[in-house]
């Protein structure tokens, strides 16, 4: 079956995100990924990089366990500086399909006053259903 985006008839295009998400299969809990490498190193100090690596390491996580970025249905994101994520959102686009490609899951954004790693300035956490 794969995946099947929702859309409620009469509703505005969503941009970068789904409404909802159809899915049958197995599903894979993806605990919040920040913007360390595998090594728990932060290469990037900046929210661009550290998004796109926390991306990464959820892909790595669902392939590890059988899927594709494709099998993702829902990314909550936590963002300690909202302005920085407004102010450069052509180049977050630009890291999202680089990682993700044009596969656009459900979505959420919450603003958090600070992240358990202090250097962390995005922690992205997903679910996925498998195949």
């Amino acid at each position: 079956m794969g995946t099947i985006t929702v859309h409620p008839e009469g509703w505005k295009p969503a941009k970068g995100y789904a409404n909802g998400m159809v899915a049958e299969g197995k599903l894979l809990f993806v605990g919040g990924q920040i913007g360390w490498t595998a090594d728990q190193v932060f290469e990037a100090d900046d929210f661009i990089g550290q998004m796109r690596q926390a991306l990464l390491n959820i892909r790595d996580v669902v392939e590890a366990a059988g899927g594709s970025v494709a099998d993702i249905t829902r990314l909550t994101w936590y963002v300690t500086d909202k302005s920085e994520y407004l102010a450069h959102q052509a180049e977050v686009g630009a890291a999202y399909r680089d990682v993700m490609g044009y596969h656009f899951p459900a979505m959420t954004m919450v603003v958090v006053a600070a992240l358990v790693e202090d250097e962390a300035k995005v922690e992205i956490e997903a679910t996925a259903v498998l195949p």
